[in-house]
C-alpha cells in the first residue's frame, strides 16, 4: 500500500473507498502506479460513482 499522502479517500455518503496508486483501478482501467493527480477528469469512484472532487487526501484525514 502506498503512503497515506499518496492515497485519496472518497467522502461520498456511506462509501469510504480508498484510491491507492499502488493498486490502480482495474475496473476503471487505471494501471498500477497512477497517482491520483493523473487520473482522468472523468474518473469516478468505482464503488459509489462520486467524482474526483469527492476525494480527500488520506494523510489529511488522519491528522484531523
Amino acid at each position: 500500500m502506498a503512503r497515506p499522502e499518496e492515497c485519496y479517500q472518497c467522502q461520498g455518503p456511506s462509501c469510504g473507498f480508498l484510491y491507492d496508486p499502488d493498486r490502480g483501478d482495474r475496473r476503471g482501467k487505471i494501471p498500477k502506479g497512477t497517482p491520483f493527480s493523473e487520473l482522468p477528469d472523468d474518473w469516478r469512484c468505482p464503488v459509489c460513482g462520486a467524482t474526483k472532487r469527492a476525494f480527500k487526501c488520506a494523510a489529511e484525514q488522519d491528522s484531523q
